[in-house]
Order: structure tokens, then C-alpha cells, then sequence
């Protein structure tokens, strides 16, 4: 099909233009290129159903379904799984690939070679996942027990086991923490061993431990805290315990026992598991119809086979070989359509869901073997997609839900499901009493519920979020996958699909969905199109970003579940691989209290020589140099000596380290580290991953191979993060602090190496000079004029240094810059060589405002071609004449409103925020009851407006609750950024001078034209708008707007050049200006709204260009004279309600 599937536009063409209007006759248009699209899928499947066997799948469909609830005739046979071949469990083993693990509590049952059965319940591990044939798996796991490590105190004998285990059990008990579940004893075994302490090196080898097995996950922590409390053990008082691994979760600590690593192949051998029997459902979960028990061990779940098994009879494969393949995972996408009311956003309460659209990919396949679309009323067919119509909203919602029990999926994914689509789905049903809906999940009478959920870390500041449990499915929704992994200007489905797949969503407007669904069946199906567009769009990028496939492999690599992956931070994934290879040494990773601590001195930056050079300079790069340093150094928890342990255990000069920082360490011939040995094997792993990556042909285990090798990258590279983490599972001031300090040492001795052999001196034509330095690599500049010579002496000098330093610490040549701007820190471009001398590969710019975002698009694009001009065309005159061109028509005001928005998000409370940001001064400013400082800290995205806004109180009421949309997401919209531009409808004294008096695109076909009062201000302009109602949002005509009072003369000082001299009204629209002065200067106070900055602010790169060209300085071009505050006593003549919100991302 990628053969066959059109191109969509370049990344560089813009948006296409809307198909009509509302009411344009849908026979008449020619079909979308997704229609096109949608048809040749059909073809493509029609190919495929030639060789199943349709009549025999139904009928296992129909064993699945609810009798009565839903029509055969409604459902396909392709939603439904293959069936299952014959299974021998004596003399046949299960093969599965698992993809998630989770435990719940329950009665105990009958397995091969298990203990005798116990009353009460006990803790089941569940693996989900799929055979290579696609069958879905259920398995349950049996006999593992939680448990944690403490010291033994001093004088403990095997003696005193029994009486430990007596009192912790009457502790517990009396702590009334054990709930229901318990009715036997909650510590099942008190154990001595012989463990080691990973944190620090104390010479005396394995101490006697304790190990505390408790029948119960959640028991675990009653326990930990009674234990550091004191427990009185009789002879020796009531000691204190210091808890180890008790902070383990309890699937982590199973799968590091068991060697089992997240997506890996799982086999049951023959004879070691049992099958549950299948049921028939007489009725859906929850309504107690089903039958009574015809066998001790009942399926319990959807998956078509479910076993029970013992933990310790589990096979795990490690994920090498064959071993390394992905089975048939069945992958939804979906998307919903909601029918709003006009100015406020679709409440689950009240407005009903008229569409759900969903596409189903067998992965390994190329295009969706499955496109429903599921509608509300009737809607004409799609070619190359399955309609179903339903008179009722409840049909329509049980009709999904059934839908999803059948077809089965594995992983659900779409855009801003997590926070908008599902939880809105099982809300409607909830509110329309729809009883059998809410059971999406695997597990037969569980509901999926949802919770309110919170993430924070330094880099993405508070996310809060919804979760919704859909229990043995793992659901990844690409908003959430994009705003972590990608740093894009806008998170909007059409911008990121235009970003990284070149097209775009179907052309309907998200006004006129609610007219769409209430018109007719070719207006309905219009609506179904776009629907399907924008659940397919999702999973296009699923396959374009390799999103399963590298969380398959960063769950192989670290040996977590893959929910943890989607769900969890960065520090799980090195604490799973610390406790590997912890195990086989016999070490115990303690339970740290972290409450935060001193920071310490990051990586250095040598002093850029700043300029712009016109000779190559080339780049040296220390591959990995965080985990070489950990690796050459042996700077690890083990290894680490407290201060006077060295003396104390008397260890030569020779056996032990000392950092740039002051720290010890042991040398590796006395021991070595754990996170050596971790880096070691993550690295080498990734070099034989490349390797079969050169020689591999077939896509599917290429696109495995290249995911592998970018998650052993990003995992290597974590662990020196771990370490840092102030507040986290296991920090470590000392190696943290030791890696930077090598760090720093191993570039200012690079330099000094490079100044010191490339001179005249030495037999070299110049002398060479390093012009900047940064963390990992260093730019040199040797002198020489061809690129070739840059790259020839570049490798030279990177092996020449590689010698000075310990193995594996290696400085590799990476790249040469020629031209290169260098501006100052962290701020440069150049002209990029790194495989072939006689070819550029790409403009490279770092940190400057082309690829930045927190600027608006017309500083980006004015910068990017400015430098394309520098650099690649070499005419700086052409530069600064592209510089001076658009200015021009900035203050001209040429330039479309869209190119003038800054957007930002805020993710703290304001009073949260060290520096006044943009955004939380503009918030600050909007004095609305409706939007106090408390929404404000709902942490929602938010979009920064290019101008002030007025005082809310001076606002009728109906618009006063619009103003903050103008400013602000709404509160629980599934907006994910993006621009705002000019909402349909709004009133005109909320718009920046730049469009009051403006005339749109539109103007012609709006139906109410209202007259908005002027503004009162001794320096604004009177103006007035015809913009109210309009169908568009885009101002394209000419807009005016200047001064009416006189300017001092201190205030502007002219440049050479200057605008058009005064503009004139047209006379057939009277109506649309008021009274516009003579525009013989640029007005100072125009330029802050106009650049789209608060009133203030103003752009540090465009002020120089401002000054030379206008003769403005940026004192008076920030100040904003003549614009902002409130504006008292201003009542528009706009009676109507607000617009409605963007319903759709």
C-alpha cells in the first residue's frame, strides 16, 4: 500500500483550502485524497478475504457476543481474532509473546506441582499477550510471594526467627491494615541469609540479613514502617531494621527473579500449565446472568486462552535471535465526534456523541484491515468503509462497546483519548444509563473506571491527566507520546500530522459539525469521513515514529512492563536494571529517604570566540561521554568510599581514586561497580544491534534492530541522571558531582592538547584554535580552507587525544561547519559536512530563534532565511535587505495575524514562576471572575494572545465569559496548543489594533455585521469591525491603523526608510473604519501587540534590527506607549452569545 498511497504535500506547503461550504451538494465534490485512499484499502482487503474462511469466523464471533444485544447481521466477520488451533497441555507447550504484567488477589488455584490449595487469598500475577497465530493470552501466574531485606541486629541467632515473625505478624494485626483479604497470617516466613549493601565499599564482604516474605503485596509497607519503628525481639530489646528493596513493585520485583524482561517470549511447557475452560456469556459482565461454574477453573477473561501456571515453571527467552520478533499485535484507532452546543464545549451531560469512527492494523500489515464508522442517524456509504447507523445514542454507544470485546485489541491508540475520548465515552454512557458499556478492559465484570492522575518533573513542569483502566490492553495515545518524546510548536493533530507525515485532517470546520450531523445522510457521511481522517491520521504516525516498536524495545532493554514505559518516569527503568544485576552479585539496594539536596557544578562551556568564520571548523565529540567516564573511572554505589574509609581500610594510593570533586572511589582491580558492568553490557549490545542493523534486508526486523539500538542508547545515557536525581529511588551526590567534574577536566585538557600539537612549530601551516566548547565536544578551527583538509586533520586530532585518556573514553570526529556563525553560548550556525566534503548535508542551527518556540513563526522564518542568505547563498547584503523587507511590512501591517502568535503553556500556578514569563503576565492582566489565578493552575495548555485584553467588568456578561477563550484553552478542552487566531464572532474591542477596521475573507457572506464601540484611549485609534460572525478566522485584507493624537517629537526618530504616507477608506464600505489619521510614522506603541509580546516584552533579536533600521531603541519599542490596560467605562454593542470553542484538536 505505501507503494500505491499518494503523496501527501511537502512539509513546506501550506494548509489546503476548505471543500465549501456547509451546504455545498457533497455529490458534487471530488472524492478527498483519503476517500481515494479509504478505496484502494478496500481493494487491497477484498484481495485478503478471498482466502479466509468467513462463515467459520462468524460463528466464533457470535460465541462472544451478548445474546440479543447486538444483530448478527451488524457484525463482520474480520473484527474477530483466528481461532485457536487444537492445544495439548500434556503434551504441547504455549508460546506467547507478553505484553503486559499486572497482579490482582485472589482464591488460590489448582496448578502442576503447586502447593496444597490455602484458604483466603493470595496475590495471582497476570500476563497478557498474543501467539504468533494472534490468539490472545491470559496467564495466570501462582506461588510468588512479596518480600523485602533488613539487617540482621547485632546478636541475632536463627533462634530468634520464630519469635521475629510472631511479633511482626501481631504488629501488623493490630495495625489494622490488613483488610479483607486477609485471614491468615500476614509474614509467611522470616528468613537469615548472607547479603551485601550496594551503597558504598566496605571490605568485610556479605553481612547476615533478614528476608521478610509477606502473603500480601500491600503488606509490604505496614511492615517496612513497623520494622524502622522498633519490633522487641525477646534477648535482644526492640531494635530498629532498616528496610532494603521494600520500595520494589511487586511485577518488577516477580520479573527480576524470574529473568523475565518486558515483551519478551514466554513458554508454559508441556505438562506445567493448565487451560481454563471456555464459557459461554449469557449475558453481559455486571447484569449476573452468567451461568453457574461447570468447572473449578473458568475463563475469567476475553483472551480466547487463559492458563494457569506456577511461577517458577515459566520459561522466559531473552529477546535475541528469533526470539527478537513482534507478534501480530491487533492495534485500534479511534476517534468520536460530540455535537456541542454553540459557545460552550461538549459536556458529557448533556451533548450527545453522534459518531465513532475506528480503524483496526494487524501489525506487520501495511493499511487497517478494519474501518468502522459507527453514526448517529442515517449516513450515505463510504467506499472502503463499513457504516453502521443507529437511531439511539445508547445503540450506538453499546454497539462500540461490543464492538471492542470482539475484535480484541491489544494496543489502543489515537489523539488525546487519554484525556477526552474515553473518559467522555464512559461519562455519556454513565449519564444515558447505558449499564453494559463501561467493560473495555479484558477482565470479564471490570469496569473501567476513571481516575485523575499527575505527573511533574523539571523538564514538562506538572502534567495532570486522566487514566483510564482498561485492564490486559495498553493504550498509547500519541498526544501524550508526542508532548514527551518531540519539542513541536504546536501539539494540534493537523499541525504534527502536516509536521511529520505532510498532510492534514479532512476540511470541515469544527463550527459546523453540530449543522453537519443535522442535516442529511450526505452531510452525515461528510462528517464520518473527516471522523475516520482523524482516527487514521494517529496511527499513521504510530508507524512513521516506530512508537510501538521502540517501547517494545525500551521495555526489552530495561525489563519493565510496557505500561511503565507510558506511565511512569525514567528512574523505574534503571532501578529494574540496577536490581538485575545486583541479584547475581548478592547485593541489596537500600530504601533511601530522598528529601532533596545541594545541586553541584553541571558541565562547562568553554568561552565562545564569537564571530562569523568563513573557514571550516571542525567538531570533535566525546562518544558517550557521561557513561565512558562512569565505565573508565569505575565510579559506581559499590565502589564509592565514605571519607577516611580508605585509611580505615587501608588501601593504597593504587587501589582507589580521587575525582576532580574530592570523591574516592575503588579501582576496578579491587572491585567493580555495578553501573560499569550495567553500561558495559547496554553499550556492547548496542554495537552488535548496529551491526545486524547494516546487514539486515527485511523492513519489519530493521525497523526492531534500529528501535533496539535507540533504547540502549537512551538507557545508558539515563543512568548518569539516576544518579543525580536529588529525589528519587537511590541518589548519589558523589557520582554525579565526579562524572561533571571529569567532564569539565576532559575539555579543558582537549583544548589545551589541540593548541599545543596543531602550531607553526610543529610543521603545520597555521596554528590551530578551539572557538567553543561545550559538555561533549569542542569546535577547532585549524586554519586550513577546503573542508576535506578540516575533515582529514579532524580525525587526526581525534585519535592523536583519544590516546591521552583511559579506555573507553574516546573523542571521535564528527562533523565540520563551514560557514559558521557563532553568536555566544549555546547559540550558532553553520553550514553542516559530515560524510562527504563536497556536499552540505543540512543548516544547522542550535538555540538560535529558528528553532526555538518561544518566540512567534514570523521571528523564526525572518531568522531562517536570513541565514539561509548568510550561509548558503553568502550574501549578507541579501540578509539584511530580507531583514529590512519584512519589517517593512510588519509595521505596513502585511503580515498575517497567524505569524504574530506566541504560544505557551502553563504548567505551574503563577505565583510558581521564578521569572514573570509572557504568559503569566497576560494572565495576570485578564481581570476575570471566570478565570482567576485558580484556573489558571489547572495546568491546561494555554495559548498567549499577541495583545492585552480589557477588564472583563466593562464586558456584557455573555461575552465577559468569552474573553478568557481569546487568551486561554478552555478549561477540560482537549486543545493540546497551537495558534489562536481570531475566533469567529469575537468582538471587535478585544482585537489588537492590527484588525480593528480590518476587512476578512469572509465579509461578504456574513450574515450580522455589528458596530463595536471605539476605544476611548487619548492614544488609541478610533476603529471600528465588520469582522463579527464571519464563517472564517484568517484576516487577509488590508488593515489600518494609526494614531489619531499627535506624537511628541522625542518619541520616534525616523530611519531611512518608512512606510506607505497615509491610506485611504474605501468608499464602498463606509462602515468599516472609523477615523484613521495619516500614517506618516510608525507608531511606537503599535509594536508590541503587533510582534504578538505582552506589553513589555519585546523580541531581543528583532530590537537591533529595529534600531538601525528605525532608529527605535528597545526601551522605546518595549515600553508600549499609546496601548494596554484596561480600558474603563468600554461597553460593546454585541448582544449575542460567545462563539463556540474548537471542539477538536
Amino acid at each position: 500500500m505505501d507503494g500505491k498511497r499518494r503523496p501527501g504535500p511537502g512539509p513546506g506547503v501550506p494548509p489546503k483550502r476548505a471543500r465549501g461550504s456547509l451546504w455545498d451538494d457533497d455529490d458534487a465534490l471530488p472524492p478527498s485524497q483519503f476517500e481515494e485512499d479509504l478505496a484502494l484499502m478496500e481493494e487491497m482487503e477484498a484481495e485478503h478475504r478471498l482466502q479466509e474462511q468467513e462463515e467459520e469466523e462468524l460463528q466464533s464471533v457470535l460465541e462472544g457476543v451478548a445474546d440479543g444485544q447486538v444483530p448478527p447481521s451488524a457484525i463482520d466477520p474480520r473484527w474477530h481474532r483466528p481461532t485457536p488451533p487444537p492445544l495439548d497441555p500434556q503434551t504441547e507447550p504455549l508460546i506467547f509473546q507478553q505484553l503486559e504484567i499486572d497482579h490482582y488477589v485472589g482464591p488460590a488455584q489448582p496448578v502442576p506441582g503447586g502447593p496444597p490449595l490455602s484458604r483466603g487469598s493470595v496475590p495471582v500475577l497476570r500476563a497478557f499477550g498474543v501467539t504468533d497465530e494472534g490468539v490472545s493470552v491470559c496467564c495466570h501466574i501462582h506461588g510468588f510471594a512479596p518480600y523485602f531485606y533488613t539487617p540482621a541486629p547485632p546478636g541475632f541467632e536463627p533462634e530468634h526467627l520464630g519469635d521475629l515473625q510472631r511479633e511482626l505478624n501481631l504488629a501488623i494485626s493490630r495495625d489494622n491494615r490488613g483488610g479483607k483479604e486477609l485471614t491468615g497470617p500476614a509474614v509467611l516466613a522470616v528468613e537469615l541469609c548472607s547479603r551485601e549493601s550496594m551503597f558504598g565499599y566496605h571490605g568485610h564482604g556479605p553481612s547476615p540479613f533478614l528476608r521478610i516474605t509477606l502473603a500480601l503485596p500491600r503488606l509490604v509497607a505496614p511492615a517496612r514502617r513497623l520494622l524502622e519503628q522498633g519490633i522487641r525481639v525477646a534477648g535482644l530489646g526492640t531494635p530498629s531494621f532498616a528496610p532494603y528493596e521494600a520500595n520494589v513493585d511487586f511485577e518488577i520485583r516477580f520479573m527480576v527473579d524470574t529473568d523475565i524482561v518486558g515483551c519478551n517470549w514466554l513458554e508454559l511447557p508441556a505438562g506445567k500449565y493448565t487451560l481454563r475452560l471456555k464459557k459461554k456469556v449469557q449475558g453481559f459482565p455486571g447484569q449476573g446472568l452468567l451461568p453457574p461454574l461447570t468447572h473449578p477453573c473458568p475463563q475469567t477473561t476475553q483472551c480466547q486462552l487463559e492458563a494457569d501456571v506456577l511461577w517458577s515453571d515459566v520459561v522466559s527467552h531473552p529477546p535475541e535471535g528469533p526470539w527478537q520478533r513482534i507478534a501480530p499485535l491487533r492495534v485500534l484507532s479511534f476517534d468520536i465526534e460530540c455535537a456541542g452546543r454553540k459557545g460552550i464545549f461538549p459536556e458529557p451531560e448533556r451533548d450527545p456523541v453522534i459518531q465513532i469512527c475506528s480503524l483496526g492494523l494487524r501489525w506487520g500489515e501495511q493499511e487497517p484491515f478494519l474501518r468502522l464508522a459507527l453514526t448517529l442517524r442515517p449516513c450515505a456509504p463510504i467506499l472502503g468503509a463499513k457504516v453502521q447507523s443507529y437511531e439511539k445514542e445508547e445503540d450506538l454507544l453499546q454497539a462500540w462497546s461490543t464492538f471492542i470485546r470482539v475484535m480484541d485489541p491489544d494496543v489502543i491508540t489515537g489523539y488525546n483519548i487519554q484525556n477526552f475520548d474515553l473518559p467522555y465515552l464512559i461519562s455519556r454512557a454513565q449519564t444515558l444509563k447505558v449499564q453494559t458499556f463501561p467493560f473495555l478492559g479484558r477482565v470479564a465484570g471490570l469496569r473501567s473506571n476513571i481516575r485523575d492522575s499527575s505527573f511533574q518533573s523539571k523538564q514538562t513542569g506538572r502534567r495532570d491527566t486522566k487514566v483510564v483502566s482498561m485492564v490486559g490492553r495498553v493504550q498509547m495515545d500519541m498526544l501524550q507520546v508526542l508532548l514527551r518524546e518531540y519539542k513541536l510548536r504546536s501539539y494540534t493533530l493537523n499541525a504534527v500530522s502536516f509536521h511529520f507525515l505532510g498532510e492534514q485532517k479532512e476540511d470541515v470546520q469544527h463550527s459546523i459539525i453540530t449543522d453537519l450531523q443535522n442535516g442529511n445522510d450526505q452531510t452525515r457521511r461528510r462528517l464520518a469521513v473527516y471522523c475516520l481522517k482523524d482516527a487514521y491520521l494517529p496511527l499513521r504516525l504510530l508507524e512513521r515514529l516506530m512508537v510501538l516498536v521502540n517501547a517494545v524495545e525500551m521495555a526489552r532493554v530495561t525489563g519493565v512492563p510496557l505500561s511503565y514505559l507510558l506511565s511512569r518516569g525514567q528512574q523505574v527503568k534503571v532501578v529494574s536494571q540496577l536490581l538485575r544485576q545486583a541479584m547475581h552479585e548478592g547485593l541489596l539496594m537500600p530504601v533511601v529517604r530522598s528529601e532533596g539536596g545541594e545541586d553541584y557544578t553541571g558541565a562547562t562551556v568553554i568561552e565562545p570566540l564569537k564571530g562569523y568564520y568563513d573557514v571550516p571548523i571542525a567538531t570533535l565529540d566525546f562518544s558517550s561521554l557521561y557513561p565512558s567516564i562512569m565505565m573508565a573511572h569505575n565510579l559506581c554505589y559499590t565502589t564509592l568510599l565514605r571519607p577516611g574509609a580508605a585509611q580505615k581500610l587501608g588501601l593504597t594510593e593504587d587501589q582507589f581514586i580521587k575525582t576532580p570533586t574530592g570523591d574516592e572511589f575503588v579501582k576496578t582491580s579491587v572491585r567493580k561497580g555495578l553501573l560499569p558492568q550495567i553500561l558495559e553490557n547496554l553499550l556492547s549490545a548496542r554495537k552488535r544491534a548496529k551491526a545486524e542493523l547494516a546487514k539486515e534486508t527485511d523492513p519489519l526486523r530493521r525497523q526492531v534492530l534500529d528501535g533496539r539500538q535507540l533504547a540502549l542508547k537512551v538507557s545508558a545515557n539515563s543512568v548518569y541522571g539516576f544518579t543525580g536525581a536529588q529525589v528519587g529511588k537511590l541518589p548519589c551526590l558523589e557520582i554525579s558531582q565526579s562524572v561533571t567534574g571529569f567532564g569539565r577536566q576532559m575539555i579543558e585538557k582537549t583544548k589545551q592538547l589541540v593548541e599545543s600539537k596543531y602550531t607553526v612549530e610543529n610543521g603545520y601551516s597555521t596554528s590551530a584554535k578551539v572557538v567553543y566548547g561545550d559538555t561533549d565536544s569542542v569546535m577547532c578551527r585549524f586554519g586550513v580552507s577546503s573542508v576535506a583538509e578540516a575533515m582529514a586533520l579532524g580525525r587526526e586530532a581525534a585519535d592523536w587525544v583519544s590516546g591521552h585518556f583511559p579506555s573507553p573514553i574516546r573523542l571521535e570526529f564528527e562533523k565540520v561547519y563551514f560557514p559558521y556563525l557563532l553568536i555566544s553560548k549555546k547559540r550558532y550556525a553553520g553550514l553542516l559536512f559530515s560524510s562527504r566534503p563536497d556536499t552540505h548535508d543540512r543548516m544547522d542551527c542550535k538555540g538560535l530563534e529558528a528553532v526555538r518556540r518561544d518566540n512567534c513563526p514570523l521571528v523564526a522564518n525572518l531568522v531562517t532565511a536570513s541565514l539561509r542568505r548568510l550561509l548558503i547563498d553568502r550574501d549578507p547584503e541579501g540578509a539584511v535587505a530580507h531583514a529590512q523587507d519584512v519589517i517593512s511590512d510588519l509595521l505596513c501591517n502585511r503580515i498575517d495575524i497567524s505569524q504574530l502568535v506566541i504560544t505557551k503553556e502553563l504548567t505551574r500556578a503563577a505565583s510558581d514562576y521564578a521569572g514573570k514569563q509572557a504568559h503569566v503576565e497576560l494572565a495576570e492582566r485578564t481581570h476575570c471572575s471566570c478565570w482567576s489565578t485558580a484556573c489558571l493552575s489547572t495546568r491546561s495548555t494555554t495559548w498567549s494572545s499577541s495583545w492585552p485584553s480589557p477588564s472583563c467588568a466593562s464586558l456584557s456578561p455573555s461575552w465577559a465569559r468569552a474573553v478568557p477563550r481569546l487568551c486561554y484553552c478552555v478549561r477540560g478542552h482537549r486543545g493540546t496548543g497551537g495558534t489562536l487566531g481570531v475566533q469567529r464572532g469575537a468582538p471587535a474591542h478585544h482585537l489588537p489594533p492590527l484588525l480593528q477596521g480590518g476587512t476578512t475573507r469572509a465579509a461578504k457572506r456574513c450574515s450580522r455585521a455589528r458596530l463595536a464601540a471605539s476605544w476611548p484611549s487619548p492614544n488609541a485609534a478610533t476603529a471600528a469591525s465588520a469582522a463579527a460572525q464571519c464563517s472564517t478566522t484568517r484576516v487577509s485584507g488590508p488593515v489600518h491603523w494609526a494614531p489619531t493624537g499627535p506624537q511628541p517629537a522625542s518619541a520616534i526618530t525616523p530611519g531611512p526608510r518608512h512606510p506607505p504616507q497615509g491610506l485611504a477608506l474605501p468608499p464602498s464600505r463606509p462602515r468599516a473604519l472609523g477615523q484613521v489619521a495619516p500614517l506618516s510614522t510608525p507608531h511606537r506603541g503599535s509594536l508590541a501587540p503587533t510582534l504578538g509580546v505582552p506589553q513589555g516584552s519585546f523580541p531581543s533579536t528583532l530590537a537591533p534590527l529595529f534600531s538601525s533600521l528605525w532608529g527605535l531603541s528597545e526601551a522605546g519599542i518595549g515600553s508600549g506607549q499609546g496601548w494596554g490596560g484596561p480600558v474603563p467605562g468600554l461597553a460593546p454593542a454585541l448582544g449575542a452569545d460567545p462563539p463556540s470553542p474548537r471542539s477538536r484538536v
